[in-house]
Formats: structure tokens, C-alpha cells, sequence
């Protein structure tokens, strides 16, 4: 194409041009992520220390809160920066790189947490063998595999993303780098890409779906076969948090990427990214420690918080 011109870096998206507001989104996303980050540090912190929960459970709940620590820390900090120097610039190497994690943090919570819920149907649906399959090995073998192919992904995503041409506006009408926007100022044709980035994401999603679905399938089978009714609440205990949180991040990602145009605008683009991207990491905490009773129980006792 004539005349593009090379461009050096990026403008992201403020919530107002407002001082008032400006210093308030500050103080609201401030807020969130102290609270993300002491929740998702505390989990891993107690989990390392206390033996009782050096599990294949809480082994994988450290990643996905060490997952969720990072996600959160790659498009809440810079945003919080721009608000409270009422700048909106960001440069393009750190374009490329917060489209980088946040691809790979977003592929690997769903894979996680799929890894997660085969844990729950092998401790339900077959105990006996539990500590044979899921041993040390199997463990690390399943968490290195979702982490290496979620890089490997949004390696792939950030360089098609940015091998594309630039040229008519460097405006991204989101409060980070996010790659559908980025798409939508490009001035090189993307269908392709669009159609391999839809793709992918069905295929993923809808994997990570079915065995999670497939899943607890099994487990309630198996625990309305339960004679006992203390069983059946500490099953349930260790289940609920897991399908909350799963449920929580597929439904804030489909609306955030999947929803019909007609409901796509630059305030609807710029507040439907809130759910997916800082609600989860903030929220997960939450949800495992309040619903969770063997966790309670544990630190409780090992710790002397009364949750």
C-alpha cells in the first residue's frame, strides 16, 4: 500500500478524559488488583508451606493462582499507569509483549482447569487408583504440557498478529493490547487470521468444555451413589469452587470475544473486557477459599484463621 507510515507505538483506550474519573479508575483498579494479587500470593504461600495440602489438588490450584497473579498483572498495572499520568501511550515492543501473556495466560486457565477437573474424576470415580495416576510425574508432566502449548499458542497468535501492516490508526479501542482490536485497525486483509484465531478458540474452548462436562458427569453419577450424606457434602466441597470458577472465565471470554456484532461498540468493547480479565483472577481466590472446607479445615487448624 502507498503512503503507510511505520508505526511506533500504540494508544490505548481510557475510561474518561476526566481528571476526576481518571483518579477514580485508579484508585478502583488499585484496589482490585492489591486484592487479586494478595488472595492469588496467599493461596500459593500457605499452599507450600502446610503439608497437609501438598496434594495433586492444590498442586494445580497454585498454578492457576500463580496463572491468574500474572494475568491480571499484564493489563491492570499499565492501564492504572496511564489513568493516573493521564497518558494513553503505550509502546509497541510492550504492545507485543501484553499481547504475548495475555494470549498465554488465556489459553492456559481453561487448560489448567481442565487438568483440574480430571484430578476431581479420578479422586471421586476411582480412589483406589488415585494415588497411582496422578502421582508426582503425571502431575508436573499435565501442568508442564497446558503451560507449553498455551506459549506455544500465543506465540503464534503474536506473531500473526504483528506481522500484519499498521497503517491507518494506531488507536486500540481497549484498555490493553487485545488482539481483536488490534485486528480491527489493520489495514492488511486479517479474514484469514480471523477465521484461524475463531477457530482455534472454538476448538479449544470446546475440548476443555466437553471434558470438563464429560467429567462431572462421572463424578455426580458417582456421588448420588453415595450412602453417605457427609460424603456427598465434602465431594461437593471440593467440586462447586471448581465449576464456579470454570464457569465464571467461559462465560465472561464468550461474551467478551464471541458476542454478535450488533452488540459490539467502543463502550460495550471497552467494559465487556472488565468480566474477562479482571473479574477472574480477583474472584478465584475467593471462591476456592469460602467454598472449599477442606481447605477450612486445613488452615484453620494449621494456621488459626477462622474462614
Amino acid at each position: 500500500m502507498e503512503n503507510q507510515t511505520s508505526i511506533t507505538e500504540f494508544l490505548l483506550l481510557g475510561f474518561s478524559d476526566l481528571r476526576e474519573l481518571q483518579i477514580l479508575h485508579f484508585l478502583v483498579f488499585l484496589s482490585m488488583y492489591l486484592a487479586a494479587l494478595i488472595g492469588n500470593f496467599l493461596i500459593i504461600c500457605i499452599v507450600v508451606q502446610n503439608r497437609h495440602l501438598h496434594s495433586p489438588m492444590y498442586f494445580f490450584l497454585v498454578n492457576l493462582s500463580f496463572l491468574d497473579a500474572g494475568y491480571i498483572s499484564t493489563t491492570v498495572p499499565k492501564s492504572m499507569a496511564n489513568s493516573i499520568v493521564n497518558n494513553k501511550q503505550i509502546s509497541y515492543s510492550g504492545c507485543v509483549t501484553q499481547v504475548f501473556f495475555i494470549a498465554a495466560f488465556a489459553i492456559a486457565e481453561p487448560l489448567i482447569l481442565t487438568v483440574m477437573a480430571y484430578d476431581r474424576y479420578v479422586a471421586i470415580c476411582h480412589p483406589l487408583k488415585y494415588t497411582v495416576i496422578m502421582n508426582r510425574n503425571a502431575c508436573f508432566q499435565m501442568a508442564a504440557a497446558s503451560w507449553l502449548s498455551s506459549a506455544i499458542n500465543a506465540a503464534v497468535y503474536t506473531a500473526n498478529t504483528f506481522s500484519l501492516r499498521f497503517c491507518s490508526s494506531n488507536i486500540v479501542r481497549q484498555f490493553f493490547c487485545d488482539i481483536p482490536q488490534l485486528l480491527k485497525i489493520s489495514c492488511s486483509d486479517t479474514s484469514t487470521m480471523i477465521w484461524n484465531l475463531l477457530a482455534v478458540t472454538v476448538i479449544v474452548g470446546s475440548f476443555c468444555f466437553g471434558f470438563v462436562f464429560v467429567s462431572y458427569g462421572y463424578i455426580f453419577s458417582a456421588v448420588f451413589k453415595m450412602q453417605s450424606v457427609q460424603a456427598r457434602h465434602k465431594t461437593f466441597s471440593t467440586c462447586i469452587p471448581h465449576m464456579t470458577v470454570f464457569s465464571l472465565f467461559l462465560t465472561t471470554g464468550i461474551f467478551s470475544y464471541l458476542r454478535p456484532r450488533s452488540l459490539s461498540s467502543a463502550p460495550v468493547d471497552l467494559l465487556s473486557a472488565l468480566p474477562y480479565a479482571v473479574l477472574p483472577p480477583l474472584l478465584n481466590p475467593i471462591i476456592y477459599c469460602l467454598r472449599n472446607s477442606s481447605w477450612q479445615l486445613s488452615v484453620s487448624k494449621d494456621y488459626g484463621i477462622a474462614l
